[in-house]
């Protein structure tokens, strides 16, 4: 069997960059999810679920294939470390229907030479949360890696007890990271470090290879992509939880679903995640976070920008000093769409900032609240019962239909940014608990079907449209390694 154009660019960079390492075969492998959709995006029609099944699993090496694990570091919560795929083998990059490159990944497929003393796999929870939580990203339509299959292994894992082991085959633009770069400058040549900047913009920056400055130039290119991701972050409440350099792509897709989770209630300083004990990577931080990893490139990069060690400090800090403003603009735009406004005006700012400040002091839940703005429905949040909003509502159907547009303009344009159904966690936890302890995946199906269709209301599903009653108190998500 075999998988028609595979090809294998990523090992024609130095031989410092990965290790060729083949999965190491499961016992009794089970099909438990497979993603139709993605297979035939990718061009791939002509192989068997059971051949998918071997692949997957790792129980089959593809004909003449180069599998590898990757060599990258990356700064966890601010701390440089020497990582590496310690769980995940790319099997090889296939182009899809777009024209675009894609690397084909197993995670949770054994241990490798950067495992540090890790077993290499992935339990099935943890595999189903990523393949829910990516589906749903990309239903959103924020950049993101998603999932094409998660296979049952029949073996045990332990973390803090037995569960059962599985494997996530995982499809990315590439898995060039933040800290691929952060590897290449501590620890190889500057040869090699141009090397792996020539490699990146070949897989996502074709425009640059011809610049003048290719490594300032790719920094550009990378900062304006993560701006734009943190704000489609930002727009739909997600938390990634866990931003190290490491977890941070070339691409600006958004990779790693761990300790991820989606705010209900809205308050800035929302964590989940129970390793980020000092709110390092909270909710209103992801930004700052982008920022600060950025900087990480920036100092990766600088003996590529210029000879000059002065000139290229400066060049490269200018571009991440330019960040807040780039970023600003970018999340202003996004918040003006959430509200349904055309054009700029100079009190934007004010009144979004006052609608923000409303909703934490009510504790108003960040996805209904835009959506009650545009129906009127979901009244029993208390915001809609105060005075105060009954005064910002005037300011923004002033500011909505401005200029005589009609409001339904406006309302059509709030249904465009603000979901009618995001992963709330209580429902996504109660789903990944059914399929993984009893082998039960109606909930998994029906949620992961909601949320395919995010933006188009569902008669029948209002139960998915609304918080615990809890708001999420005391809830924590957790690494999954």
């Amino acid at each position: 069997m075999n998988i028609p154009d595979l090809s294998y660019t990523y090992s024609n960079l130095p031989l410092q960059f990965f290790s060729l390492q083949n999965p190491i075969p499961v016992k009794s492998p089970e099909m438990l999810l497979f993603n139709h959709e993605l297979v035939e995006q990718l061009g791939i029609d002509d192989l068997q679920i059971n051949d998918w099944l071997k692949i997957c699993s790792g129980n089959q090496i593809i004909p003449n294939s180069k599998p590898l694990a990757q060599a990258y570091a990356g700064h966890q919560f601010g701390n440089f470390t020497m990582l590496g795929d310690g769980r995940a083998i790319l099997l090889g990059e296939k182009r899809g229907k777009d024209g675009l490159l894609y690397d084909i990944q197993l995670k949770g497929s054994g241990r490798t030479p950067f495992s540090r003393g890790g077993d290499g796999r992935a339990t099935v929870k943890a595999m189903l949360r990523e393949y829910l939580i990516s589906e749903a990203m990309h239903g959103l339509g924020i950049p993101t890696s998603r999932s094409l299959a998660v296979v049952k292994t029949g073996e045990q894992v332990y973390r803090e007890k037995n569960y059962d082991g599985a494997i996530l085959t995982r499809v990315a633009k590439s898995h060039l990271r933040v800290g691929t770069f952060e590897y290449a400058y501590q620890f190889t040549t500057l040869e090699d470090q141009k090397a792996l900047t020539k490699y990146a913009i070949y897989r996502h920056f074709p425009e640059l290879k011809d610049a003048d400055n290719p490594a300032l130039e790719l920094l550009k290119a990378v900062q304006q992509l993560q701006i734009r991701l943190i704000v489609a972050w930002m727009r739909v409440g997600f938390i990634h939880g866990v931003m190290n350099t490491d977890n941070m792509t070339i691409s600006g897709q958004t990779i790693d679903y761990g300790p991820c989770a989606f705010m209900n209630a809205y308050d800035p300083q929302t964590v989940f995640s129970s390793i980020d004990s000092s709110g390092r990577y909270a909710f209103g931080n992801q930004p700052k976070i982008a920022q600060w990893n950025l900087s990480r490139l920036a100092i990766a990069l600088v003996n590529q920008i210029d000879e000059d060690q002065d000139k290229a400090v400066q060049l490269a800090q200018d571009v991440i000093n330019n960040f807040p403003q780039s970023y600003q603009s970018e999340y202003l735009g996004m918040m003006r769409d959430k509200l349904g406004w055309l054009g700029e005006e100079e009190g934007d700012q004010l009144l979004i900032d006052d609608l923000l400040h409303m909703m934490q002091r009510f504790q108003a839940d960040y996805t209904n609240t835009f959506l009650g703005i545009a129906s009127g429905e979901f009244q029993d949040e208390k915001l809609f019962e105060s005075l105060e909003y009954q005064d910002w509502y005037m300011n923004w159907l002033k500011r909505a239909s401005q200029n005589g547009r009609p409001l339904e303009e406006a309302i059509t344009q709030m249904n465009q940014y603000n979901p009618q159904f995001i992963p709330r966690n209580d429902k996504v936890e109660a789903a990944l608990d059914l399929a993984a302890e009893v082998n039960d995946f109606s909930l998994f199906k029906k949620l992961l079907d909601v949320l395919q269709d995010p933006y188009t209301p569902k008669i029948g599903y209002t139960a998915y449209q609304f918080p615990p009653q809890n708001r999420d108190e005391g809830y924590q998500t957790f690494c999954g390694t």
